[in-house]
């Protein structure tokens, strides 16, 4: 497995604390702009990257390393830039616990089927290769929100500088990664466009997160996922290096979300490897009179759901995915291809 420095070298509501920084191509170094923990961009503008006056300007690298600074962190993450031009619908891809951005990359495969579609694809690293997805600190995590707060600046830095849509932002992730994506589709719906997690379930208890508001979302999960259930695992053993943090069922996370969607009654589906859950988000959500209307969030008649994709013959892994996965995390099912499913369910909703 090649790590983040091996792929350095090789080919609506915004916070206002944030730091900005050059993404610069893989063959060179990524380095930082802005602010040294202030939040205020520096007064000198970065160094543009158009070419001279009679120069020929080559063709943007497939995949570059960035650097942001954000709450006295340098947050690193890569960045696949499709050919298409205009504004841009954004994927952010968050890694499980214990692995990194490249892992993530790797086995997801996301720039591709996203690439198809014109879509960039941004796949942060977590401090200490995990997420704070849920609302409890720890003493690894002591600020239970900053990995929210960096979020927020990455979408806003990446709809500066690479011209993503900000009405076409999207979050994913695998595992822990997951449940940040779904952690900041309930705390963050009127940032994004939809959500989706694989192996990945709301925390409970001391670290629950609620929705608070409709948003399109997606829950892939293994029917045999040894690693954590799919019934939820309301009481984790003790981790001596940091806390597992309790969890709702996946089928309670899903459920969580129509609920704040104002969805009626859900449809279940045999389909050939999985069962597909469908809550049709039909009204407005409660306590949310500035949100958008639930059946139509991004405006266009297009109509929204929440779904829970159950697949048979599945452990913690990402479905339709070639790596192997580490042992005692079961097989992957080739059902179905979780990232054209999750592409999919973006552009059509």
């Amino acid at each position: 497995m090649r790590s983040f420095r091996d792929l350095s070298l090789g080919p609506r509501r915004w916070p206002a604390a944030l730091a900005l920084a050059l993404t610069l191509p893989l063959a060179g170094c990524a380095t930082e702009s802005g602010s040294r923990g202030s939040g205020r961009p520096d007064s000198a503008p970065p160094a543009s990257s158009t070419p001279p006056p009679g120069a020929t300007a080559s063709a943007a690298p497939e995949v570059v390393a960035g650097r942001l600074r954000a709450d006295g962190h340098t947050r690193r993450y890569l960045l696949h830039r499709p050919a298409a031009d205009g504004p841009r619908p954004l994927v952010i891809a968050f890694h499980g616990r214990g692995a990194d951005a490249a892992e993530m990359r790797e086995k997801s495969r996301l720039e591709k089927a996203a690439g198809a579609r014109g879509m960039l694809v941004a796949y942060p690293e977590g401090l200490d290769n995990g997420w704070g997805a849920g609302r409890q600190a720890t003493e690894r995590r002591p600020d239970p929100d900053l990995d929210v707060r960096f979020t927020e600046a990455l979408i806003k830095h990446l709809v500066r500088t690479e011209r993503a849509d900000p009405e076409r932002v999207y979050v994913a992730g695998f595992s822990n990664g997951g449940s940040m994506a779904l952690r900041m589709a309930a705390q963050r719906p009127g940032l994004l466009a939809g959500a989706a997690s694989v192996s990945g379930q709301l925390p409970a208890g001391a670290a629950a997160v609620e929705p608070t508001g409709p948003v399109p979302v997606m829950v892939v999960y293994g029917a045999d996922d040894p690693v954590r259930p799919l019934a939820g695992w309301p009481s984790p053993p003790p981790d001596p290096e940091e806390p597992i943090l309790p969890s709702l069922s996946a089928r309670d996370s899903a459920e969580a979300f129509a609920v704040a969607g104002g969805a009626g009654q859900p449809v279940t589906e045999d389909e050939k490897g999985y069962d597909r859950t469908v809550w049709r988000l039909t009204e407005a959500a409660p306590d949310a009179s500035d949100a958008p209307d639930a059946s139509d969030p991004s405006g266009d008649g297009r109509e929204a759901t929440v779904q829970l994709l159950v697949v048979e013959d599945a452990g913690h892994t990402w479905p339709g995915s070639s790596i192997t996965p580490p042992k005692g995390f079961g097989p992957t099912s080739k059902a179905l291809s979780a990232t054209d499913t999750i592409l999919d369910f973006f552009t059509a909703g």
